[in-house]
């Protein structure tokens, strides 16, 4: 069987497989955010840490409990970090320098997961597994609860209180991602996946070289950075090491892992709404954006132009031959939609356009259908967008859900699209206006641009990816990395919580004649439209000057 042919198989399979569990989870994530009952465990959590998980919360309290949680985290994990070489089993690892322990912390927090160091080199199993992994399960909480807040902010009416954002984080935990990633880790761990806590050990290659190659607890971490939308690795090559991902199967589960719960998230509003033709219109969007990505990608990959790329039939530079070339364009595409980062072909060896397709994914906002929670969010933003555009065009109050968009909303709509792409522009100027740093960048004009652009459209975007090719391990990248990290995820977030409260203070508004429908084929096109255009007006000038340049001239 061709690559081609192998590759859309697997894509066949991977939708169908999609749409098999779409509706049973969709409708389980909303029984476990609507529901009264308190597991066991649930209530002695509640119990250690004093919460009453039967208080409601304004947006205020909200935002503060989870920035409070996250800043805890951070300096808990920077600590965990500074102070790993005194950690049983840390196999000799010495602490992480400051900066570059900042990044970290801030970017597993983020849930971004950036690296500017070698896992299986800078971190032992204390810090991969009660540092980073704690934190891939409990940032992909946070992303869920707010997602969840700004659903409350549709379905109810007339009242300040969004939930309790502890609740929806102890749940998130305890009853998906808990649940998911053990299952997940069982069946990686069976196909191949390494769970051990091995040193460094010493191997003879089939050449007769020796190698040392590392152990650890990589399957148990592999299923929570995936189903977190979480990325990052164990090991330096990611998903292209065999000992995170040995074969075809692990491959394909891989993204479906990474895919699973984002595109289950508009059944679990459709259902917590009473509309379940709403998140229909959603996911609708968002699946017309990913196979958009995805039918860039691939042709840029297996048809692109040139002697080499033609002699031997596609773009093979970068790419894993155990998975190929289709195969490998597909795990690019679904890492770049969501917000996971997880890599099995080098994305710096992508062809111009196809690289440029990758960056593409991200400066949309990470919407098709994104991260755990944060793509559902960004394309309710984009959706109450879409409305209010037309609104105008027609000369009316704009409406989604009954709920009406008024000064507040629209204004926080505003800075919500404004936020992420400031920060990514800020840090790329910053970059480029500076000799330090634009002397880590390894390769000339115009791919020089497309790798630093490419660095903070991901610490921005919650997706921890990267064109290899740019040095960023320095303290200025370090540095400006972790602060884009952290206005591209919390100040949408505040944002979106702001809205939601906004939302559910206002009473429904019945269904008239004049409401635009939005569960209708002609709305989801508008809103991928809308998506397509709010990230082309924003950075078109600078993927001109980047992939674009270098893929045409």
């Amino acid at each position: 069987m061709n690559d081609a042919a192998a590759g859309l198989l697997t894509i066949a399979a991977l939708v169908a497989l999609l749409a098999l569990v779409h509706v049973p989870l969709g409708d389980y994530l909303a029984r476990v955010y609507t529901g009264e009952r308190h597991l066991g465990v649930e209530r002695l959590l509640y119990r250690i840490a004093r919460v009453d998980p039967r208080a409601d919360q304004r947006w205020t309290a909200y935002a503060l409990s989870l920035l409070a949680f996250s800043a805890v985290s951070a300096l808990f994990l920077y600590a965990f970090l500074r102070l790993q070489g005194v950690l049983p089993l840390a196999q000799g690892h010495a602490g992480v320098h400051p900066s570059g322990a900042f990044n970290t912390a801030l970017s597993f927090v983020s849930n971004t997961d950036w690296q500017w160091y070698a896992g299986e080199t800078t971190l032992g199993p204390p810090a991969q597994m009660a540092g980073l992994a704690v934190q891939n399960f409990l940032s992909a909480a946070v992303g869920l609860a707010v997602a969840v807040a700004l659903i409350r902010g549709f379905a109810r009416s007339r009242t300040d209180r969004l939930g309790n954002f502890w609740v929806d984080l102890v749940r998130g935990t305890v009853r998906v991602l808990l649940p998911l990633a053990v299952l997940a880790a069982i069946v990686m761990a069976a196909a191949g996946v390494v769970q051990n806590f091995h040193g460094v050990r010493e191997i003879v290659t089939l050449g007769g070289d020796r190698q040392a190659l590392t152990g650890g607890p990589v399957a148990s971490q592999e299923a929570i950075k995936l189903l977190g939308g979480n990325g990052g690795g164990y090991y330096n090559a990611n998903a292209a090491h065999p000992y995170e991902n040995p074969n075809p199967f692990t491959n394909f589960f891989q993204v479906f892992l990474l895919l699973l719960i984002p595109s289950a998230l508009p059944r679990t509003f459709g259902r917590m709404t009473g509309s379940p033709r709403h998140g229909w219109a959603v996911l609708a969007a968002m699946t017309a954006l990913w196979a958009i990505g995805l039918a860039a990608v691939t042709t840029a990959e297996a048809t692109h132009h040139g002697d080499v790329p033609q002699a031997v039939g596609a773009a093979t530079e970068g790419k894993e031959w155990r998975f190929g070339v289709w195969n490998s364009a597909l795990y690019a595409n679904a890492t770049t939609t969501t917000s996971t980062g997880s890599v099995d072909a080098a994305h710096e060896s992508f062809t111009p356009l196809g690289g440029g397709m990758l960056l593409l994914n991200m400066l949309l906002g990470e919407v098709a259908p994104g991260g755990v929670g944060v793509g559902l969010y960004g394309m309710l933003v984009l959706a109450m967008l879409a409305v209010f555009l037309a609104g105008l065009m027609v000369g009316r109050t704009p409406e989604y859900l009954g709920k009406k968009l008024r000064q507040r909303e629209i204004t926080l709509l505003a800075l919500y699209v404004l936020a992420m792409p400031f920060a990514v522009l800020t840090g790329t100027a910053l970059a480029l206006a500076f000799p330090e740093p634009r002397a880590r960048i390894l390769a000339g004009p115009p791919h020089g641009l497309s790798e630093v652009l490419y660095a903070y459209a991901s610490a921005g975007n919650g997706n921890g990816s990267a064109f290899a090719g740019l040095g960023a391990d320095t303290t200025f990248y370090t540095t400006t990395l972790g602060l884009v990290m952290l206005m591209g995820r919390f100040v949408p977030m505040v944002l979106v919580l702001a809205l939601a409260g906004a939302l559910a203070a206002q009473h429904r508004t019945p269904t008239g004649a004049g409401t635009l429908p939005t569960h209708t084929p002609l709305f989801t096109g508008l809103l991928v439209t809308v998506a397509v255009v709010v990230a082309g007006l924003t950075f078109f000038p600078m993927l001109a000057l980047g992939p674009l340049a270098e893929g045409l001239r």
